[in-house]
């Protein structure tokens, strides 16, 4: 990771439409993604939000390019931390590859400078990506972990 990436790969062994749907599929994405779901018709252009179990709106961007099941990269920016929001939009690209009986997983999550998005993700993403794959493979994913606050 630096101050404007953070690639995390990992494998799951599931097939490259289930995983596709378990990225895109609002229902699916609840049982992993802690309970927060994605919107967005997934088309090139089409507006994008996750969403917190309780409404509020977490990140928001716009679908970059998408290859159903390869490729799928999303402008995203930050909507709930305003000190994180101003720092603008930054890029975050899933790349799904058979590798034999798995799917390699990469998610490439990056800006054009430095990016205090950038610092969470990377505490974000393996959280989530764990319990994406122990959904697919063990059907069931992780619950969104108790606040700090």
């Amino acid at each position: 990771m630096s101050e404007n990436s953070f690639v995390y790969v990992t494998y799951i062994r599931t097939t490259p439409e289930k995983l596709w749907q378990a990225l895109t599929d609002p229902e699916f994405n609840r049982r992993f993604f802690l309970s927060s779901h994605q919107e967005s018709d997934w088309k090139v252009g089409s507006s994008w939000k996750l969403v917190f179990p309780d409404g509020r709106i977490a990140d928001s961007g716009e679908i970059l390019e998408i290859d159903p099941p390869r490729r799928l990269v999303i402008k995203w920016r930050n909507e709930w931390m305003p000190e994180v929001k101003e720092d603008g939009y930054t890029r975050c690209t899933f790349t799904i590859e058979p590798d034999g009986e798995l799917m390699k997983l990469a998610v490439t999550h990056e800006a054009d400078g430095p990016h205090r998005l950038i610092q969470n993700v990377s505490k974000g993403w393996p959280l989530v990506l764990a319990s994406l794959k122990s959904l697919l493979e063990t059907g069931k994913g992780f619950e969104r972990p108790p606040s700090k606050e």
